[in-house]
């Protein structure tokens, strides 16, 4: 099992400032969400052109990888015009991850919009997959929705991915937000992915109020929370699975919580001490 991070924690740093980062607190790869602020990573200098080339060859001198690049793409939209912008997108971001080696992106479901229902949401969003994973597959990247929103719980994804029918399209499995939503153990999360899980996001919440599913989360270090995290990492370790855990610090919608510089460390601390464990 690989460990990385999410830029999500550390959205104003520049990529030179993430590489370092990761390279001094001994992840293995970054996952790419925002930088410099931006979430247009294709327009950024230092993914672009000869930048490019360069962080290519910084990362691979540290032994670092692009696990995942992380879009902004939602196919939940009532609008035919804005799942097209999404679409856009999405191959704009399937081309910088096939130039960076990484193997896949992240798109969102995300939630029925309003005067929509649950079915028309995930026909649109099962089109939307489709079409993007047939653009990416000759470039040899993945499409991967992440388990979040309306699709959090693992059978609402693999309803999606099922009806989606490319070869290519998998899940990024973010148990915390099946558990939060809808009370979906990590355990039988798992076990209805049936294999598709091609990226894992890590985190760690407290619940503010009363003890239903539905109130609301807020973010704490991992193994501070009500979250069964280590279970995630024993069950991990257990089904024999080798890609990359990624911790997903929300410092960019969080503002309030504590900067990556804390939450990195101690992250890496937990993580490896749950790794013995």
């Amino acid at each position: 099992m690989k460990i990385g991070f999410s830029t999500l924690a550390c959205p104003s740093w520049s990529l030179a400032a993430a590489i370092e980062h990761a390279h001094a607190l001994g992840f293995d790869g970054i996952e790419l969400r925002f930088i410099d602020n931006s979430d247009r990573l294709w327009e950024l200098p230092e993914l672009r052109g000869s930048g490019l080339k360069e962080t290519r060859d910084r990362l691979a001198s540290l032994g670092l990888e692009i696990p995942c690049v992380d879009t902004s793409c939602f196919f939940h939209y009532t609008e035919e015009s804005q799942r097209l912008e999404s679409l856009q997108m999405g191959r704009a971001m399937v081309e910088l991850a096939a130039a960076l080696g990484a193997p896949g992106i992240r798109v969102f479901g995300d939630r029925v919009q309003p005067g929509a229902d649950f079915s028309s949401t995930a026909a649109w969003v099962a089109d939307g997959i489709h079409r993007l994973a047939e653009f990416a597959q000759p470039a040899g990247v993945g499409v991967w929705l992440e388990s979040h929103g309306a699709f959090a719980c693992a059978r609402e994804t693999m309803s999606v991915l099922r009806a989606a029918a490319c070869s290519n399209a998998g899940v990024v499995w973010d148990p915390l937000n099946a558990y939060s939503e809808f009370g979906e153990e990590p355990a039988a999360g798992w076990r209805q992915l049936e294999g598709s899980a091609r990226h894992v996001h890590i985190k760690d919440a407290v619940r503010l109020h009363g003890s239903s599913p539905s109130e609301p989360w807020e973010p704490v270090m991992v193994g501070d929370g009500d979250f069964p995290a280590l279970a995630v990492i024993h069950l991990l370790r257990q089904e024999g699975y080798r890609r990359f855990i990624s911790f997903e610090w929300e410092k960019r919608w969080h503002p309030l919580i504590p900067d990556a510089e804390i939450a990195l460390p101690q992250f890496m601390r937990w993580m490896r001490a749950a790794m013995e464990a």
